[in-house]
């Protein structure tokens, strides 16, 4: 990959940025890095990482994900917990895609050590 940056928004390399976590070369250390995460596998395609960052509680059997869909951005917008200090986390974002944008608050756990995603809700 030739980005210049990350496509979660943040001015790293890819490889050096989320690439570290898809690969499983390190775990995301906050909640708002674990969400960064997700929107970049969700932008390169990647069902497994989403699978495996996903609370075993609220995970789906299977995941598709449409290959027509183009991610164009990601805005955090609100983080609360979610730090090494906590158990628990929340991330409010706005991701754009083309043609639109999707606005969750998402809900975030330690599930021995590593932070996953619970769920998430469609703030008004």
């Amino acid at each position: 990959m030739t980005r210049r940056s990350c496509p979660c928004g943040l001015p790293q390399a890819y490889e050096a940025c989320c690439g570290r976590f898809h690969s499983g070369a390190a775990a995301a250390p906050t909640a708002e890095a674990l969400m960064r995460s997700r929107y970049c596998a969700f932008v390169q395609g990647d069902a497994g990482y989403l699978l495996r960052t996903w609370h075993p509680r609220t995970r789906p059997g299977t995941l598709e994900l449409d290959p027509g869909m183009r991610w164009t951005g990601l805005e955090i917008l609100g983080t609360s917990g979610g730090s090494a200090f906590h158990s628990a986390g929340t991330v409010e974002f706005r991701a754009s895609y083309r043609g639109g944008s999707l606005h969750e608050r998402s809900s975030f756990e330690r599930v021995d050590g590593a932070w996953v995603y619970v769920d998430g809700e469609f703030p008004a």
